[in-house]
């Protein structure tokens, strides 16, 4: 897919983009590897891996994203070096603007005032938006390295939150780290918000 859509760029923009200078090296060498003058050999496996990341980051803009909307002016994630940072994401469902309506679960009156909430739901989208993003920036759920936990109520939810949570990471080998706090309040009507890092393969 991503060498069918590379090849419809304008000529002149392929010329001049450093990506596609780099895509087009590769390109060259994944058939066969290479060996680096200072580091060891690098195999057809991971260079591929590595074309597949740039590609991912060429197609992906917020626009495309299934990601919930940030509600400011900043990216979903940003890589630096290996480590992949991903802004605090809550439950919105996916492309969606900060609206209570795009919360699962939850139900507002005039007031603000709850008529239905599942915090249960929340959980599960949160988990489905984090993943998204890794995905999205080619990482997988694995990579994770490091968890912020925010949570609304922590007496009324820690519990729910803390079993639902082992369930996710029941298979994973390291887990990440953790970290959970209780805040006043999110800047949308949500019960849960994750921040996380991730080490990119």
């Amino acid at each position: 897919v991503g060498l069918v859509f590379l090849s419809c760029f304008d000529t002149r923009v392929r010329e001049t983009s450093p990506f596609w200078r780099r895509f087009s090296f590769y390109n060259n060498l994944v058939k066969k590897g290479v060996r680096s003058r200072r580091g060891p050999w690098v195999g057809p496996n991971e260079i591929r891996r590595s074309l597949a990341r740039a590609v991912s980051l060429l197609l992906m803009d917020s626009s495309s994203s299934n990601a919930p909307q940030p509600v400011g002016l900043y990216p979903s994630a940003r890589r630096v070096g290996n480590l992949l940072f991903v802004s605090g994401v809550g439950p919105r469902l996916p492309k969606s603007a900060p609206a209570a309506s795009s919360v699962p679960g939850l139900e507002l009156d005039a007031a603000g005032n709850y008529r239905a909430f599942d915090f249960e739901a929340q959980v599960h989208s949160v988990m489905a938006n984090v993943r998204t993003i890794l995905e999205e920036h080619g990482a997988r759920w694995e990579d994770l390295v490091d968890i912020t936990v925010f949570l609304t109520d922590m007496r009324r939810d820690f519990g729910v939150f803390n079993t639902l949570y082992a369930q996710y990471f029941a298979d994973v080998d390291p887990r990440p780290c953790r970290t959970t706090v209780e805040v006043g309040a999110l800047p949308t009507p949500i019960a849960v918000e994750l921040k996380v890092i991730a080490v990119l393969p």
